[in-house]
C-alpha cells in the first residue's frame, strides 16, 4: 500500500504563488507516476499534472505555463508549484499515485489540499 499526504494549500490572491506538496510513503517503490488532480465544487475532478518514474511530464492546457511538477526522489515528495494563480484555480487538489506490483494495477488518492485564490 501507498499512503499520500497533500500540504500547501492555503488563501492566496490573484497572481500569488503557491506550492503544493505530496509526501509518498509506504510501498513507494512500486509507484510508476504520481499526478496532482483538483476538484471544484460542483464539477468533476481533473488532471492538473503528471510526473512518471522516468520524469517524463505532463500537465494540462489550463496550467501549462504557470504550474510546474517535480519531484523529489530522496523525500519521496512531488511538487505542484502553481504561479500567476486565478480565481478559477480554486479548487481541492489531491494527489494520486499508479502504482504496479506483482501484476496488479493500483491507485492511491490522498485526502486532498484546498487552494482558494481570491479576486
Amino acid at each position: 500500500q501507498v499512503q499520500l499526504v497533500e500540504s500547501g494549500g492555503g488563501l492566496v490572491q490573484a497572481g500569488g504563488s503557491l506550492r503544493l506538496s505530496c509526501v509518498a510513503s509506504g510501498s513507494t517503490f512500486s509507484i510508476n507516476a504520481i499526478g496532482w488532480y483538483r476538484q471544484a465544487p460542483g464539477t468533476q475532478r481533473e488532471l492538473v499534472a503528471v510526473i512518471s518514474d522516468g520524469g517524463f511530464t505532463n500537465h494540462a492546457d489550463s496550467v501549462k505555463g504557470r504550474f510546474t511538477i517535480s519531484r523529489d526522489n530522496a523525500k519521496n515528495t512531488v511538487y505542484l508549484q502553481m504561479n500567476s494563480l486565478k480565481p478559477e484555480d480554486t479548487a481541492v487538489y489531491y494527489c494520486k499515485a499508479d502504482t504496479l506490483f506483482e501484476g496488479s494495477v493500483m491507485d492511491y488518492w490522498g485526502e486532498g489540499t484546498l487552494v482558494t485564490v481570491s479576486s
